[in-house]
């Protein structure tokens, strides 16, 4: 039993970056621009609605801010041990370098659920942008093809084509090639960050012109009470829960979690960075501050211009909630600044897949290399230096979930994934420091003592807030994931069976 608490020595890490044949394409920029291309989207463009009317209200920006300081004690810990370890795997690479093998598959495991879970919530995000692009032109897709079963209101079969599709176009990209996937992706987020500082700037000028949403001596209509009574309100699975008041601005921050999830992705693409040991870093700190910022901005403004209540999916404005900063600005009588809206979203969020399947796929390849799963997921094609088994694969699962499954389930488990892995990073940071004090770090988190304790606690303090259906959920996968490392990946572990390996390296 003492194996599975086994060790990867860092000249392991040292000898993996020397063998990889992945290609060093990715600049200081261009990892800032995945992070910012990962955090900028589900987050603003569709859990807006949802935290407003679920959770918290206008405090919603509180909520942002809440989960906004989680990440930055966890960004830190990511950001020292991206100097120490540029490999990909991210988290995943960090705790098998500190804490041992079974946490480290507790991480790796977690981690696929948060990237694979991130991609199908956003893809089925996407669908609802999309199918409001249609209708800019008057076309009008039928609702058993862009409805799952649970939320399809008719007889007979019902399927999330647009999400289907999408996926499967994303993992024909992904393919291809990291250097062209990274390009589409500084132009997308080029596009949606412009957008949503045109969100910001338009919906400030209507907050304030609009005489109906402001008052010069009471302030802004809608956010009046902005901390609302705590009561009991349906939520999208049809239970009665409590919502709003400091409870509500927890949970909210909870549930909004998995949206700032784009600077963990940066660190999964360390093995092609150019200058890892300090761009990852600067990278990884960068998109989470930047993106923070906007995060709280335009939820302030879309809270302003719309009043919460009128997120309610079974009220005046049922399909708000699905597209919510489009619907504020339609609401507002500005249809023009609503198809900007919905353009670049619909633009943007592909950027969002497109990122964490990249991600998703680097896992693949660090624990595929340490023997944990099978060779099959690390296997790059011989000319684009891609994953491309593992991401095709990945690419047809995403592909049906998202197809099939309500996004309220895939954005909650989302969440688990990316707290349990924040969790065990910020608890890396400490034993590294603890076991190896000498050891040369490009980046150090300052006052690591306090960072950590503080990390630790609000990143397990929210996991507590998810839904109790998210809870049980991520509860059964860490029970399949337990099954799978003793069934399989201690028994093939390189580490741990070295004898198997030794004419293979």
């Amino acid at each position: 039993m003492s194996k599975i608490w086994v060790k990867k020595p860092l000249s392991a890490y040292e000898a993996d970056m020397k063998k990889s044949e992945l290609k060093k394409v990715l600049g200081k920029w261009s990892l800032t621009a995945i992070g910012v291309g990962a955090i900028i989207g589900g987050g603003i463009f569709v859990l807006t609605g949802t935290g407003a009317y679920y959770h918290a209200g206008p405090a919603l920006a509180i909520s942002f801010i809440i989960a906004g300081i989680a990440c930055v004690f966890a960004a830190l810990c990511y950001a020292e041990f991206a100097s120490i370890i540029p490999v990909e795997g991210s988290a995943y690479a960090y705790a098998y370098g500190t804490v041992g093998e079974i946490f480290a598959w507790a991480m790796g495991w977690c981690l696929i659920l948060e990237y694979a879970m991130a991609s199908m919530a956003v893809s089925v995000s996407w669908s609802g942008y999309f199918n409001k692009f249609l209708k800019i032109f008057n076309i009008h897709l039928p609702a058993y093809l862009t409805s799952d079963p649970a939320s399809y209101t008719g007889d007979g079969f019902s399927m999330n084509l647009p999400a289907f599709i999408l996926v499967l176009l994303i993992t024909a990209l992904l393919v291809k090639g990291t250097k062209e996937a990274a390009g589409a992706n500084n132009l997308i987020v080029l596009m949606k960050t412009s957008a949503v500082i045109f969100v910001i700037i338009a919906g400030i000028y209507i907050i304030f012109s609009n005489t109906d949403l402001y008052n010069a001596v009471d302030g802004v209509k809608n956010w009046k009470p902005f901390i609302p009574d705590q009561i009991q309100i349906k939520n999208s699975e049809g239970d009665m829960v409590s919502a709003y008041g400091i409870k509500g601005i927890i949970s909210g921050a909870a549930a909004i979690f998995f949206a700032y999830i784009g600077f963990d992705a940066v660190s999964t693409q360390a093995g092609e960075a150019i200058n890892p040991k300090k761009d990852v870093p600067f990278a990884i700190i960068a998109s989470l501050l930047v993106c923070t910022a906007l995060y709280i901005c335009v939820s302030l403004v879309l809270t302003g211009m719309m009043h919460y209540t009128d997120f309610n999916p079974e009220g005046k404005y049922p399909d708000a909630i699905k597209a919510p900063v489009a619907y504020a600005f339609e609401i507002a009588g500005k249809h023009w600044a609503s198809n900007i809206v919905t353009i670049a979203a619909t633009v943007g969020l592909i950027s969002v897949v497109m990122v964490m399947m990249m991600g998703q796929s680097r896992i693949f390849i660090g624990m595929a290399k340490d023997g944990l799963i099978p060779k099959f997921f690390g296997d790059l094609h011989p000319k684009t230096k891609t994953p491309y088994k593992g991401i095709i694969l990945l690419g047809i699962v995403v592909a049906l979930i998202a197809a099939f499954t309500p996004i309220s389930t895939l954005a909650d488990m989302t969440s688990f994934g990316t707290l349990f892995a924040f969790t065990l990073v910020c608890i890396a940071v400490w034993v590294m420091r603890k076991k190896e004090p000498n050891l040369i770090r490009p980046f150090k988190v300052p006052a690591y003592k306090i960072v950590v304790a503080l990390g630790v606690f609000i990143n397990i303090y929210l996991i507590f807030n998810l839904s109790a259906h998210a809870l049980e959920l991520s509860a059964v996968w860490l029970f399949l994931g337990g099954l799978v490392y003793f069934l399989y990946g201690k028994s093939n572990s390189k580490l741990n069976n070295p004898e198997k390996y030794q004419n293979q390296d």
